[in-house]
């Protein structure tokens, strides 16, 4: 019999005992990979006569595309927004260790921030592949500083900015280089926003609608001009009301392009959001729903004062403030633990292979939801996040009760 170096020199591991989440259906059957590559079993069998080097054992454990968190602003004691010297060395940092929560890839997200740390930053932050050493890197996310003022947040308001005439032109004198970002969050009623939203879109770039006044007109102009994504639904931005839902009612929009999803990020931290709003949004736009952690520095790290950007921040519990206010500043949540509160929330349910399909979107939310829209997220999803014969995967592997 031919050996697996016949067709190439890396080991074959297979995956046994173990319930494979594949087409938003928990199938019980063996997983075999070959240089991080899903191998058919039979193609193996038959074709190569190969075998298996490596057995793992899941012990009935789920496994399943990872997590990918597309708004984390740091953790561990780093600031993507205050950098180090090193800032390739802080990513890498955070990489390998929320890949101990199960995200296989991320975007670094900066907040509003001085044009000197966007040009310190984001020529050094480069899209990476990731794996046993770290979390892979989509791309940035810059979360602002093209937002409102009066939905500011925790964003430091002396650095927010208005599009003048040129409007990408001044994007980019502000962030420079624009080479590794993958989504920017604006607030689409700003004055020149829509040229800059079909700008960014046409460049690949995801624009998320973020930290705005706007109302519904507004946000559905902007998504007809390319933008696909919410940053952090119901947080910075008006209440939801029925006569003018604003960015809220994009999700059952009936003006949204054929076709065109959009999606929308939730911080599932048991804080950000009441379970009921949770239900709300999952209940009447369940295909756009990506879980988020808006995770800050102190992630991982005791109680006491932090930063977030050029904001002096203070933990208190399991909350995140702006020291001396009641302002909520991101979260301290890893993504294990959103997954866990979304599906406490929720009332969805696991379900086998042998049973009835009904909503078994607790383990599809978290790898089909949570994927980055239109650009590298979804190009990202598709070569990665599928758990099929021939494609690449990151996976992760849980039990039942998360």
């Amino acid at each position: 019999m031919p050996t697996n170096k016949s067709v190439s020199d890396s080991p074959i591991t297979r995956f046994i005992n173990c319930r494979i989440l594949r087409d938003h259906q928990l199938q019980r059957e063996d997983l075999w990979v070959r240089e991080g590559r899903i191998l058919d079993p039979k193609k193996l069998f038959f074709d190569e006569q190969g075998y298996a080097d490596v057995h793992v054992d899941c012990e009935g454990s789920i496994v399943a595309p990872g997590f990918i968190d597309v708004q984390i602003n740091g953790g561990y004691g780093i600031d993507f927004s205050l950098p180090s010297e090193d800032v390739n060395a802080g990513v890498s940092f955070v990489a390998k260790k929320i890949l101990q929560h199960g995200v296989t890839s991320f975007c670094p997200t900066l907040v509003t921030s001085p044009p000197s740390i966007y040009h310190k930053v984001l020529p050094e932050v480069k899209v990476q592949n990731g794996g046993a050493d770290g979390a892979g890197v989509l791309g940035l996310h810059l979360e602002g500083p093209f937002i409102s003022e009066k939905k500011k947040g925790a964003h430091p308001q002396p650095f927010i900015r208005k599009f003048h005439s040129g409007g990408i032109d001044n994007l980019t004198e502000v962030y420079g280089s624009l080479d590794n970002v993958a989504i920017v969050t604006l607030a689409p009623e700003l004055e020149h926003s829509q040229s800059v939203v079909r700008e960014l879109s046409q460049r690949g770039i995801t624009v998320s609608l973020g930290h705005s006044m706007a109302n519904l007109s507004q946000a559905e102009e902007a998504v007809r001009h390319g933008a696909s994504f919410i940053t952090h639904l119901f947080n910075a931005m008006p209440s939801f009301h029925h006569r003018d839902p604003g960015i809220v009612g994009l999700l059952t929009s009936d003006q949204v392009p054929a076709g065109q999803t959009v999606y929308y990020g939730m911080i599932a931290d048991g804080i950000h959001t009441n379970p009921a709003a949770l239900r709300i949004a999952h209940r009447s736009h369940p295909s756009g729903l990506v879980l988020v952690t808006d995770a800050v520095t102190a992630m991982g790290l005791p109680p006491g004062r932090h930063t977030l950007g050029q904001q002096v921040i203070e933990i208190q519990g399991l909350h995140a403030y702006v020291a001396g206010t009641d302002t909520l500043s991101g979260s301290i949540a890893t993504m294990d633990k959103c997954v866990r509160h979304f599906r406490q929330a929720s009332d969805l349910v696991f379900l086998d292979d042998e049973e009835e399909d009904g909503n078994l979107e607790l383990f599809g939310f978290s790898r089909r939801w949570n994927d980055p829209a239109p650009k590298s997220t979804l190009q990202y999803e598709k070569r990665w996040n599928r758990m099929h014969p021939g494609l690449r995967v990151h996976f992760t592997s849980a039990v039942e009760n998360l």
